[in-house]
Parts: structure tokens; C-alpha cells; sequence
């Protein structure tokens, strides 16, 4: 059977104190359609729309090989320029990935086309927010963000997305030390006969279409597949917890640079040694029944 998925709850609009005590307060996600209604970007955002306005600029790029043990997290595999890879997904499908853009600084005028969403929460934390460029096929390996932010995320295209609570990391087979899972396993067809831990595991499914908004409350899971050559923004908003505070600022900096240190001392050893205890973490959280 694989992971237990079910539709993700989908609005038109949504009020302030709906958006609190349905999905703010337990921490739920939801896709709200209408968030963007007012944005100029929904009317104007398109491939060629940013690729006029970006300029051409050298970018770097990702693509879906298993993550290099000597590399530091998030590191690029190569580069091109912006014009000639919107001309690239825009053609044909690929795997190679914009992560972490920010157009803006090279665009001042985009900052007009999008407005945050304070009239829901307050706590937003950059002015200029990044975007995140896709060809048909591309995939974001399954991970959660390492600030811990809660995330406004608007598409522009067709994309797929699911979506797990912070609960089921352990199952998940959380690499240690980091954020992301085991790259091991396809997230859209698990094989639960190699990894039986993944059976079972309860998660939320969607698809967003042009305009469409998903909040991610912090700490789900995500894995994404660009369905066409498309784009997304995400704003971003701090939780008002002082755990998740505290939670965010340790894996940005201790843990962040304990892993980098370990992973250019001892390179694949220390990646071989992280995917194993992994593996036994999920095999005992699975024998244990857990989370429960």
C-alpha cells in the first residue's frame, strides 16, 4: 500500500481567525486559491515575463543526483545563464533546478507584483523573498526547512506536492546531523518491500495550479515535482514558539557546521555512517510502532 495520503483541504478565501484556529494553531496545511487575487504577479508572472525582467544573468543550478558526501547541503552541480534555461524548461523536460533564487536584487520591480499575506499572520521575515525555478519532471528531494519557518508557497505552473508532519522524521529515515531523508526511495512510489518502514505513513497530497497558494506550517516534510516548466515564490513567516526559535537557529548554526566540518574531514565514510544509523532509527521506530 505504501504512505497513507489524503487530499489536502483546499479554500477560496479564508479568514484571519479560520486561518488561526484550523490551520495556524495545529499547524496544518491547506492550499488557499484566492490568496493571490490581488497580486499583480498573478496576471503578469510568466517564464518569459522573468526572463525579460531577471536579465541574463549567470545562475546555478540542481539537479536530482544523490547529494555529493564531501559537498556542503545545497550545493550547485553546475550553472547557466537565466535566459538560456527558461529557454531550456520551456522546451523540454529536465531535472535541472533554480534552489533558493533571489531575482529580486537583479529586479527591483517584482517587489510591487506581490503582497504578504499579513492580513492572516504577522512575523514575515524577508523583504525579499526567494523563488524556486523547475523543468517538467524535476524533483525537490523530501526535506524540511532548516529555519523552520512557517511558508506561504505560490506556484506558477502545475506542480505536486506531499506533505508529512514533523512526526514521522524517524520512519522518514532522517539523515542525522541534517534535514533531508534518504534519497533511496522514490517519495511518489515507495517500495515498501526494501524499506517496510515507510508503510503506513500518514501524509497529505496536492497539486497546485497557476496562482494557487500552499501553506506549510513549520516542520512538515515536503517533496515536490515541477509538472511543467514553472516557478514558485515563498514567503516566509517565523512561528511563535521560542522552541521552534530555538530549534531553527541550531540547525542553521551548530549543526549546520558540524555537518560540513564532518563532511569535509571524513567525506563518504561519514555519509555511509549517517545513512546507517538512519536506516536502524527507522527499523526501531517501525518495530516500536511509533510515532503513535
Amino acid at each position: 500500500m505504501g504512505f497513507k495520503l489524503t487530499p489536502i483541504d483546499v479554500v477560496d478565501d479564508i479568514s484571519r481567525e479560520d486561518f488561526y484556529q484550523n490551520y495556524l494553531k495545529p499547524r496544518r496545511p491547506v492550499v488557499i486559491k484566492g490568496l493571490t487575487r490581488n497580486w499583480p504577479a498573478r496576471d503578469k508572472w510568466s517564464l518569459d515575463y522573468m526572463k525579460e525582467t531577471v536579465g541574463d544573468i549567470v545562475v546555478p543550478l540542481y539537479d536530482s543526483a544523490k547529494a555529493d558526501p564531501s559537498a556542503p547541503i545545497n550545493a550547485a552541480s553546475t550553472e547557466m545563464r537565466f535566459s538560456d534555461y527558461i529557454d531550456l524548461i520551456k522546451r523540454e523536460p529536465t531535472d535541472l533546478r533554480i534552489f533558493l533564487f533571489d531575482p529580486i536584487k537583479h529586479a527591483p520591480a517584482l517587489l510591487n507584483d506581490y503582497v504578504f499575506p499579513k492580513e492572516l499572520m504577522g512575523g514575515f521575515l524577508d523583504r525579499y523573498p526567494t523563488l524556486f525555478f523547475g523543468g517538467a519532471g524535476s524533483e525537490t528531494f523530501l526535506h524540511y526547512d532548516i529555519d523552520m519557518a512557517h511558508i506561504f508557497h505560490t506556484h506558477f505552473g502545475k506542480k505536486h506536492i506531499i506533505l508529512f508532519d514533523y512526526k514521522w522524521k524517524e520512519r522518514l529515515f532522517r539523515i542525522p546531523f541534517a534535514t533531508y531523508a534518504l534519497e533511496d526511495y522514490h517519495v511518489d512510489n515507495p517500495d515498501t518491500e526494501r524499506f517496510p518502514e515507510l508503510e503506513g505513513i500518514e501524509g497529505i497530497e496536492c497539486f497546485l495550479e497557476y496562482g494557487d497558494t500552499l501553506f506549510m506550517p513549520t516542520g512538515w516534510w515536503h517533496w515536490m515535482k515541477y509538472l511543467d516548466g514553472s516557478f514558485s515564490i515563498s514567503l516566509r513567516a517565523w512561528d511563535e514558539s521560542w522552541a521552534v526559535k530555538a530549534h531553527s537557529l541550531w540547525n542553521l548554526t551548530v549543526q549546520r557546521k558540524f555537518d560540513d566540518f564532518m563532511k569535509a574531514r571524513f567525506k563518504a565514510r561519514y555519509m555511509n555512517w549517517k545513512e546507517q544509523l538512519a536506516c536502524k532509527r527507522a527499523r526501531r521506530a517501525w518495530e516500536r510502532g511509533l510515532p503513535r
